[in-house]
């Protein structure tokens, strides 16, 4: 399987899980909130803890075997800038544009109703590493760090 092929189930997997209001399925771990998404041999599981501050990871399964992992970890860094319904409101509409590009790793700037979002990182499908954020009135407002890539046995 190639880098595109891989990067293109890993987008089709979250546009339909956190982005498209995908499948929320029964908690994997007391507290947890999971969303997963199927197709053919592929299985993805979005499982985070939290909300306006919350952690979280996602895995990609073929045929019952983990082939990729990303985590991550995000708070709203100024309130009296951006709430979190505000902050998950322009991460959605975000992340759709940027999936509607065939990607999901950085190099990403959009500008909504409540902020500028904007998406850096390092790396490929295979070994990341970024952060995004939302910028109200030039200020950093909201942050993710996110790192992830293959998993090997």
């Amino acid at each position: 399987m190639t880098a595109a092929e891989l990067t293109a189930i890993i987008v089709r997997a979250k546009a339909a899980s956190y982005v498209g209001g995908g499948d929320r399925t029964r908690p994997t771990r007391p507290g947890s909130h999971d969303l997963s998404w199927s197709e053919g041999e592929w299985r993805y599981l979005d499982s985070y803890f939290g909300g306006t501050d919350f952690l979280g990871q996602e895995v990609l399964w073929r045929a019952h075997e983990p082939v990729w992992a990303m985590s991550y970890y995000g708070q709203v860094l100024r309130p009296d800038l951006i709430d979190g319904e505000r902050a998950g409101a322009t991460i959605k509409a975000a992340l759709a544009a940027m999936y509607g590009e065939g990607r999901f790793l950085g190099g990403f700037d959009w500008q909504g109703p409540f902020g500028h979002y904007v998406d850096r990182s390092q790396g490929n499908v295979a070994s990341f590493k970024g952060r995004e954020m939302i910028e109200v009135e030039g200020v950093e407002a909201y942050a993710l760090d996110y790192f992830g890539g293959l998993v090997k046995p």
